[in-house]
């Protein structure tokens, strides 16, 4: 034997072994005891925030909307044709705790093509395939419009008001003389009468 084996021997001899068995069964190498030693593995929830601030937190409490699933258009192939990846969810907005009351009188009036006569708030989504992606995606949405609902619109001033008016005389001075020169072009192809 060569004197290497004979060295490695001295020393795995000297190595002790390893358990593989604990007191309650066997454990795996990626276990999360292995992963992540040290820490109280309780997988819990976050509680929701404070609901008497006047902002928006971008919680959605899941319990107060109606999600549904339907199938997709679009590619896909056969997945398309058996599995429900388009998400559909509606939520009442007068009946919403998460919103403040000015915020949901800014949402009636500035989304309301997207709210029917009873009251409910629809928002859709098929962008991807995947049902999660379609729901974390129509999530978005909803915050994306209730935020835009706190920000509060400045007026211009009266000066920049003017000069918007006036840009948009000169522009459609340039387009009627653009298409009455085109007119022109246009009547003059023709052969007299």
């Amino acid at each position: 034997m060569s004197n290497f084996w004979q060295n490695f021997v001295k020393i795995a001899w000297r190595v002790p072994p390893v358990r593989l068995y604990s007191s309650t069964g066997y454990k795996s190498a990626i276990s999360l005891e292995n992963l992540y030693p040290g820490s109280s593995l309780k997988l819990t929830t976050p509680k929701p925030p404070n609901q008497e601030q006047e902002k928006f937190t971008g919680y959605i409490p899941i319990e107060e909307l109606d999600i549904t699933y339907s199938r997709s258009t679009g590619p896909g192939g056969q997945n398309v044709n058996k599995v429900n990846t388009k998400v559909e969810i509606k939520f009442h907005v007068n009946k919403a705790t998460w919103i403040n009351e000015d915020i949901k009188i800014k949402l009636a009036e500035k989304f309301k093509n997207k709210i029917t006569k009873e009251g409910f708030a629809i928002f859709r989504s098929d962008l991807t395939r995947s049902q999660q992606l379609n729901l974390a995606d129509c999530l978005e949405k909803i915050r994306a419009s209730v935020r835009s609902c706190e920000i509060e619109e400045t007026k211009p001033p009266e000066e920049t008001e003017e000069k918007i008016r006036r840009r948009l005389e000169r522009a459609s001075r340039e387009r009627l003389a653009l298409k009455r020169g085109r007119s022109q072009v246009k009547s003059d192809r023709q052969a007299p009468q």
